[in-house]
């Protein structure tokens, strides 16, 4: 019988499309996370080089690629636009799973930016108005303030999407998808794009 169920039918390592296997183990995030399945870390540089991460939450893929919204005039809206590079990594403990991608960077259509902000609470509506992300705030009421003003401004009614609110689309060339196993021999499988579009497939050493 093979160790720890390596040849189990239902083993990852057999898998030959990233994306379906994302959407499998994001269903099983979905039901085992007690916070946020769609959370990840997304890794971004500077004009100098220098990396950040942070922590966003993913709202949508496809084949195309993973999508997340944020305000452009942000550090990390900057630093996207900027460099049309990016990574993200899932990380689901609950599993012992995660998963990093690497890839380009493309904006979104104002149409599907439309329908996004359009689905969001109304107090995010406000909020991504009100909100200059990332840049330096005097106090807590100063942004108290800007939240109560575009609320009196936008008292009923639909509220229009800010021109700097917009998404991204992360199209990988790269999906690793790691498990943990035993004496950390863990199984590695990395999917690379091949030019014509398609996915080439390697397992790599823990």
């Amino acid at each position: 019988m093979a160790n720890d169920s390596l040849l189990m039918k239902d083993d990852f390592t057999l898998s030959d499309e990233p994306f379906k296997l994302f959407a499998a183990w994001l269903a099983d995030a979905e039901t085992s996370e007690p916070n946020d399945p769609t959370a990840l870390s997304l890794a971004t540089v500077d004009e100098d080089g220098m990396p950040n991460v942070r922590m966003v939450l993913l709202k949508g893929f496809d084949d195309g690629g993973f999508t997340i919204y944020t305000n452009f005039e942000s550090q990390k809206g900057r630093e996207l636009l900027a460099s049309k590079k990016a990574a993200m990594c899932f990380h689901w403990k609950s599993l012992r799973r995660q998963i990093r991608v690497r890839g380009d960077i493309t904006v979104v259509s104002d149409a599907d930016a439309d329908a996004y902000f359009a689905s969001r609470p109304r107090g995010s509506r406000i909020g991504a108005w009100a909100s200059k992300q990332s840049r330096p705030l005097e106090s807590r009421f100063a942004l108290e303030k800007a939240v109560a003003e575009y609320t009196a401004k936008y008292p009923v009614g639909s509220i229009p999407r800010p021109d700097y609110w917009s998404g991204f689309r992360l199209a990988p060339v790269s999906i690793e998808f790691w498990h943990d196993r035993k004496f950390r021999l863990h199984d590695r499988i990395v999917f690379q794009r091949k030019p014509d579009g398609g996915w080439s497939k390697t397992r790599l050493y823990p």
